[in-house]
């Protein structure tokens, strides 16, 4: 059966990051992931995920429009990234997780579209070797450009799969966010069965506006069900900002819908 992990950056946000933890587990969930480690306590929360018997499934290496990290799309980015990607490492490392989310950061004027494209196969190539010295797993991320990440580059989960395919590491694989990409592109059973061998993790809300996957057009347990068909035996993160009040409720009814 498919994991289901929740993103604690959307739930619980009169909490400290270690205190949203505990009420993801009890509210049904094993696994949790968050976004940028910068300024949270890394301590308590390694603390906090081994008395809750709680997984990181993962954690955001640079921001979508490249102001934190890096640009990918930026050829003189290369060093600033590969050293926020070891810096991420070593905090993954203390979480016990191995795996992190990569953003290409927004089109850069000057440079075509081909030319980031290319800076963006070159910088990851380039990061392939940390990555497989630590195990550690690399998913780069399309986002919608319509509504949440105007600027945003790589707006196309087709073009990502091609980047994806040209660098050829087993360390380096999709995110496919779902809301992100019915927005941009649709048909999305069709491109997780054409692309599921290079998908390494998912992201999922309801559309339109991104919030409880129970409230929307998509057909979510569908879609899980085709996923573990598949043999998927990663996550499916839950990335949805509550209408629900009660933090707690929108999980557990979420959970029950997916799963029931």
């Amino acid at each position: 059966m498919v994991k289901i992990d929740v993103c604690i950056e959307t739930v619980f946000s009169e909490l400290r990051a270690e205190e949203r933890i505990p009420k993801v587990k009890e509210a049904g969930y094993d696994f949790v992931e968050i976004w940028f480690p910068d300024n949270k306590n890394i301590e308590a929360m390694a603390k906090t995920l081994k008395d809750c018997s709680v997984k990181l499934n993962d954690l955001v290496v640079n921001s979508p429009d490249g102001s934190r990290g890096g640009f990918l799309v930026k050829k003189e980015d290369r060093q600033v990234y590969l050293e926020r990607l070891k810096n991420t490492i070593e905090i993954a490392k203390k979480l016990n997780c191995s795996m992190a989310i990569t953003c290409t950061g927004n089109s850069v004027e000057g440079l075509t579209r081909n030319q980031m494209i290319d800076n963006i196969i070159e910088n990851l190539s380039s990061a392939t070797k940390i990555l497989q010295e630590n195990s550690f797993t690399l998913v780069l991320e399309p986002l919608n450009s319509y509504r949440d990440h105007k600027g945003y580059f790589l707006d196309s989960a087709k073009l990502a799969a091609e980047i994806i395919r040209k660098i050829n590491s087993p360390y380096i694989k999709l995110l496919y966010d779902i809301y992100h990409m019915q927005i941009m592109e649709g048909n999305i059973c069709d491109f997780i069965e054409k692309n599921i061998d290079i998908i390494g993790h998912f992201h999922s809300a309801g559309v339109p506006g991104r919030h409880e996957l129970y409230n929307g057009e998509l057909n979510y347990p569908f879609i899980i069900k085709l996923i573990d068909k598949l043999g998927y035996k990663g996550c499916f993160g839950l990335e949805y900002m509550p209408e629900e009040k009660d933090h707690n409720i929108s999980l557990r009814k979420t959970l029950e819908y997916l799963m029931g």
